[in-house]
């Protein structure tokens, strides 16, 4: 099973407050467990919402909104792609990131084979193929 694990942003996160060099040895060494344990598939943190951009479709037509945006604790700081035989693995993978607050958040992708299968989920398979051959 695959799942996010999605890192919440802080005030500090939004102002562009950058991880000092004791809390990126800390997150390494977190993601070097996370990839020799074969769970890793991806993990990035992001740049603030003053940075980005939303496009909202309520309209019928999309509308572009530049950031910042304002409820912080909506909003993402980070994110690790993981892949673990259960939920409750996962969890406590989540309970290990070497932070001092701030929450994580845990949710499960969807896999293809959970869907109606069809001509539409079969097209989504090869586009998961070329993906993984790129």
């Amino acid at each position: 099973m695959r799942f996010l694990m999605i890192v919440k942003a802080s005030k500090q996160s939004e102002a562009g407050v950058m991880p000092t060099e004791l809390e990126l040895a800390e997150m390494a060494k977190y993601n070097e467990q996370l990839v020799k344990a074969g769970a890793m598939l991806d993990g990035a943190g992001l740049h603030p919402t003053r940075e980005g951009v939303r496009i909202n479709f309520d309209t019928g037509k999309p509308r572009v909104i530049d950031g910042p945006f304002a409820e912080t604790k909506e909003l993402i700081a980070g994110y690790w792609l993981v892949q673990f035989k259960t939920k409750q693995e996962c969890i406590e993978w989540a309970k290990r990131v070497p932070f001092k607050e701030g929450e994580v958040e845990i949710r499960q992708l969807f896999e293809l084979d959970e869907f109606t299968q069809g001509p539409a989920i079969e097209h989504h398979k090869q586009l998961q193929d070329a993906i993984k051959k790129a």
